[in-house]
């Protein structure tokens, strides 16, 4: 199943939020919103600085990543970036696809 890294950063309310309902909370909230789609969480870590908390989640396809990225959006109190992350075998099967490739202006 693919995986993904999931950024999401907080607004204040959002901030509000975990403040009341606490980060073991959140991620139970998570882990149901998984279950939904047919995902699974693997990892789930806040943070400081610029990104508030990542989350490494296997999803069943790319829609089903857009969903969720959509609907948390949508909350207005998160905003996330996803990342599709491969294995080393994928990245293997990518180097041996050949692309024939024109650089702009060559």
């Amino acid at each position: 199943m693919p995986k993904y890294l999931f950024e999401a950063r907080y607004t204040a309310e959002g901030a509000k939020g975990i403040e009341k309902e606490g980060g073991v909370s959140r991620r139970e909230a998570v882990l149901k919103h998984l279950a939904q789609i047919g995902g699974k969480l693997e990892a789930m870590y806040f943070a400081f600085g610029d990104v508030d908390c990542y989350s490494i989640v296997e999803l069943p396809d790319n829609v089903s990543a857009a969903a969720l990225s959509l609907v948390v959006n949508e909350s207005g109190t998160i905003a996330t970036k996803a990342v599709v992350l491969l294995t080393p075998e994928e990245l293997d099967e990518a180097v041996h696809k050949k692309i024939k490739f024109r650089a702009p202006g060559h």
